[in-house]
């Protein structure tokens, strides 16, 4: 997207090594999403990136003739099931092209990619540079090309269940097709006990 550059943290720690990539992460701040900060500012995206268990990219805008980082998303490849009764007739002959149907459960079991994590810094009003709607425009632009060459028509993702959310992710082709209950460990970062599951076909 025109105005902005996207960096893969894999290529940062490989070229600048971990210490410079920790550095360049140390600043990011998001208060409205205390998840969104940690993964990056704890090491856990750096860490996901050296095992490839998720890519993490930077996406990074021009202040003051300076890169500064102003926000970034992280992809993983997950398996989800999908109740029949959530998808409409349409969604159905959709998901079949790319999905195990089970008969018994009257559900599809699909691979898809998940945008895990998605957020804007804050710090130095940075958040000012670029819009929440581009942001994830990039991560749908980044799964739809890379399912150019893997195949793929699917990306989802999970968010709190909170109507300024949801809105903002309908306004961008998301539907909710079910809910996930929170592990252990990420009871510190959201309220209520479960994360709405949403999909968008591409």
């Amino acid at each position: 997207m025109k105005g902005y550059r996207l960096v893969n943290l894999f290529e940062i720690i490989d070229i600048l090594g971990e210490d410079e990539a920790k550095s360049i992460l140390s600043n990011f701040y998001c208060p409205l999403n205390l998840d969104v900060e940690k993964f990056l500012t704890d090491g856990k995206a750096i860490e996901f990136s050296k095992q490839r268990i998720a890519a993490t990219h930077l996406v990074f805008a021009s202040y003051k003739k300076s890169p500064v980082l102003v926000g970034y998303f992280t992809l993983a490849n997950k398996f989800l099931t999908v109740n029949k009764k959530s998808l409409s007739n349409r969604m159905q002959k959709r998901i079949n092209k790319f999905a195990h149907y089970d008969h018994d459960f009257k559900k599809y079991m699909l691979s898809a990619p998940l945008i895990a994590q998605l957020g804007k810094n804050y710090h130095n009003v940075y958040d000012k540079l670029i819009k929440g709607d581009d942001l994830l425009q990039m991560a749908c632009d980044k799964v739809e090309n890379t399912q150019l060459e893997l195949g793929g028509k699917v990306v989802y993702l999970e968010c709190e269940d909170v109507q300024k959310l949801v809105d903002f992710y309908n306004k961008h082709g998301f539907f909710v097709f079910g809910n996930r209950s929170l592990d252990p460990d990420e009871k510190d970062f959201f309220e209520g006990d479960y994360l709405l599951q949403m999909l968008k076909y591409l």
